[in-house]
């Protein structure tokens, strides 16, 4: 519920702080007084669109706040843990800030947060029932969803999309199987042949990167023998020269003929020695080695050659990597099998859309069933309300009309129309074709009050609603949203003096000129004031003491 508004720097309004109640609050002013003002200052703190035209003139910044008392927080509370907000003492704050450029911020609880979420908070908080709101209502695409909401089949018509999801996917799933089995039937010679040339060729993973390097090798093995010989040679000595390892023996002879003498100088440089006639010894012996094992043969070099470059034409016939030839042959191979075993994996799956289909069926077919229902129970609900409003020879019919089956979807097998006849006997129609422009206007209020009934909401707010009707009618109207008044707060903007006699509170909204300034001011009415405001509404400017009476009569009568 609506607990306080508070709004600074909107249009007309400077700074403007209201409290409000549960029951009927009545908002009263002549036109251009500025209740719309309130509402589009509302509708801002809801998450409703910025426009910078709301900014008061001179002003930098809008501010509105919006509080509400949330104890009984229904599926609220999920919303709010979901983006770790919380409701202190049962009371949920919205504000929104607006600046010169459009921009604007928004806040829950003094927590930034995005407009998107305000406007989620907003739209499960308070509900709006607008004169301009008509057409809303005559768009039959909108009348299935009235419809869910005014028999408390919102959880069955989400059961139906999820089953109707499912067994979209299931068909999919079998068309696109069909597809890829006829177009492998299709290539099955291109197949075949792949995959025997995949089979005889083997590939190996990593193997181009090894016969990369074996054909390196290969490519240089004189080079590589006769740089091995001569190191070889060099370590050897050739031409009668002295060879290093001897070399190093000689020194070591020498030095440790003297090592005595030395007094300890000549033990590092003789362990060096030492330590370079082993590595040589090892040098020596691994050049020994590898020279008696690089057999060079021509013909090894010609089977690499051939086997990279054939490797390196199939990868690029078929579009891919050498490494990518093991994966092609597995997906490949994967797509023949599939060619002979194909029949029963589209068996399986078109069972698996046939039993998707029968539990669409049975899903959508329980909400039609409930949907006849819910369409009999508003049908009771709007015609009681239309002799009250002079419609008592009128008729309001849901009508469920079954679709072919290429139209089934989402949201069930029927499309839903509102239709109305407005003489005994006549056929009935859609209710934008067929009632008059003041038929049309009470036909939607009764099925506006009928709808707002079943509303989760616990603020209900109607703008103008009973425009265009007055005397009796416009008293069954304030009766009416009394009524609805009964176990939530119903906010009603009327300029209609039999609906204002029936609020639980009074506000009146009027202008106030203070030399060059104009501003709105909102203010609650006690009783004798409340009475004055009345009568204004009935005679006009002048208010004369006819008008009080009938003031007096009307409040008495509510």
């Amino acid at each position: 519920m609506l607990v306080n508004l508070s709004i600074r720097d909107v249009v007309l309004i400077d700074k403007l702080d209201l409290s409000f109640h549960g029951g009927l609050c009545v908002l009263t002013g002549e036109t251009g007084a500025g209740k719309s003002i309130l509402l589009d200052a509302l509708g801002l703190a809801l998450g409703g669109r910025a426009d910078s035209g709301l900014l008061r003139p001179g002003s930098r910044q809008a501010t509105v706040t919006a509080s509400f008392d949330i104890a009984d927080i229904g599926d609220l509370g999920e919303l709010l843990t979901e983006h770790g907000l919380g409701a202190e003492d049962g009371l949920l704050v919205l504000r929104r800030n607006l600046g010169a450029d459009g921009r604007s911020r928004a806040f829950v609880n003094d927590q930034p947060v995005s407009v998107s979420l305000l406007r989620r908070l907003g739209e499960s908080l308070v509900e709006v029932h607008g004169h301009y709101e008509q057409r809303g209502l005559l768009d039959a695409a909108t009348h299935r969803d009235l419809l869910d909401a005014a028999g408390g089949l919102d959880a069955a018509a989400r059961e139906v999309a999820i089953a109707w999801e499912a067994w979209r996917q299931a068909g999919e799933l079998q068309r696109q199987e069909e597809a890829e089995l006829a177009q492998a039937r299709q290539d099955e010679d291109f197949l075949r042949h792949a995959v025997a040339e995949l089979e005889t060729l083997d590939p190996q993973p990593g193997e181009e990167t090894a016969l990369a390097e074996e054909r390196a090798f290969l490519q240089h093995g004189e080079q590589l023998t006769a740089a091995v010989d001569q190191a070889f040679a060099e370590l050897n000595g050739k031409d009668g020269q002295t060879g290093a390892e001897e070399a190093v023996g000689s020194a070591l002879s020498a030095l440790e003929r003297m090592v005595d003498k030395a007094g300890g100088r000549l033990d590092e440089v003789i362990a060096g020695l030492h330590r370079a006639a082993a590595e040589l010894r090892d040098a020596t012996a691994g050049l020994q080695s590898l020279s008696s094992n690089l057999e060079l043969d021509p013909q090894r070099l010609e089977q690499v050659d051939e086997r990279f470059f054939t490797l390196k034409d199939v990868a690029r016939k078929h579009g891919v990597e050498v490494d990518a030839l093991l994966a092609l042959h597995e997906g490949l191979a994967g797509k023949l099998a599939n060619i002979d075993t194909g029949e029963e994996r589209l068996a399986e799956l078109a069972a698996a859309t046939a039993a998707a289909r029968e539990a669409y069926l049975a899903a959508a077919g329980a909400l039609s069933r409930q949907r006849a229902d819910a369409a009999a129970g508003l049908d009771r609900a709007v015609m009681e309300e239309l002799p009250p409003l002079k419609l008592d020879k009128a008729a309001f019919t849901t009508r469920l009309e079954r679709l072919e089956e290429d139209s089934w979807g989402p949201n069930g097998l029927e499309r839903v129309v509102f239709e109305v006849a407005t003489n005994p006997g006549s056929r009935p129609g859609p209710i934008g074709k067929i009632a008059s422009a003041g038929e049309l206007s009470r036909f939607l209020l009764a099925l506006k009050v009928v709808l707002a009934r079943v509303s989760p909401r616990r603020s209900l707010i109607f703008d103008e609603v009973d425009s265009g009707i007055g005397g009796a009618t416009a008293a069954a109207v304030g009766q009416r949203l009394a009524r609805l008044a009964g176990d939530r707060q119903v906010l009603v903007v009327t300029h209609s003096p039999q609906v204002a006699a029936v609020g639980n509170h009074h506000l009146r909204v009027r202008k106030d000129s203070q030399g060059e300034l104009v501003a709105t001011e909102v203010a609650e009415l006690a009783a004798q004031d409340r009475r004055e405001e009345i009568a204004r509404m009935l005679s006009g400017e002048q208010v004369t003491e006819e008008a009080r009476a009938a003031a007096d009569r009307l409040m008495g009568a509510a």
